[in-house]
């Protein structure tokens, strides 16, 4: 379980997150929503500790994130994949190269030989066998986001946060990841987290909904709860997305 404390977070005069809180049971496929530069991706982040709040705090199976020393936080990153707004793979490095880094950099001890399998067995898993000696070049927009996803899973992590998924990709693309997200919790039983304005990915993959307003979360329940909602803000957002 995750719980989220009364977080806060500035950046120069800009009160981004004034309070939020939130829980996330484990198994769930949460969306976090809400219109842009509301601070959903700066959420995120703090839930790993790659953001400091300026108060508030996250406890992660009864722990307080911000007080772990390094090697407790290194054991918790280790339970979390993070599939990155723009995949964020390294040019120069071929598929397989930015697949293993995890493995590689987090000194975790694999031979060659089974890092290689522990890949292509990632790879098989997003749906792109026998692409391990591609360079990002050589991928369309929706391969990279699944070779991110496949070094996202490449530590068997309990969670999976996804930083805009579907951003740039066209509608039959967003659909397949889409697809992707739904199988993965189903085939490895992770807990999903999808940070999102993508509000026909949210009715795709979503069985609960965060929403976030004004710095804080405003509602959490299913997308149904959501679509059935009389509280003006939710239906003026509603209406604007066309959710």
């Amino acid at each position: 379980m995750i719980e989220i404390i009364n977080l806060h977070k500035s950046f120069g005069g800009n009160n981004v997150l004034q309070g939020v809180n939130l829980t996330i049971n484990e198994g769930e496929s949460l969306a976090i929503i809400g219109r842009s530069g509301c601070g959903k991706s700066v959420l995120l982040k703090h839930i790993v500790a790659l953001l400091q709040p300026d108060s508030g705090y996250v406890k992660f199976s009864g722990k307080i994130i911000q007080e772990m020393n390094q090697q407790e936080l290194y054991e918790v990153r280790k339970r979390f994949g993070f599939l990155f707004q723009g995949a964020a793979l390294f040019d120069s490095m071929t598929v397989e190269e930015n697949v293993s880094l995890p493995l590689v950099e987090g000194n975790i001890k694999f031979s060659k030989t089974e890092i290689r399998k522990i890949v292509a067995e990632k790879l098989e898993l997003v749906g792109l066998p026998n692409t391990q000696n591609l360079k990002p070049a050589e991928l369309s927009g929706g391969m990279k986001k699944r070779v991110g996803l496949a070094r996202a899973l490449i530590t068997n992590p309990d969670y999976i946060l996804y930083d805009e998924p579907t951003t740039g990709l066209d509608p039959v693309m967003s659909d397949a990841i889409d697809d992707l997200i739904k199988d993965l919790n189903q085939k490895i039983n992770v807990t999903s987290i999808i940070v999102t304005h993508d509000m026909f990915s949210v009715k795709n993959v979503a069985d609960k909904i965060a929403m976030m307003y004004e710095g804080k979360i405003y509602f959490t329940g299913s997308p149904q709860e959501l679509l059935s909602s009389k509280d003006p803000v939710i239906e003026k957002f509603i209406q604007r997305t066309g959710f």
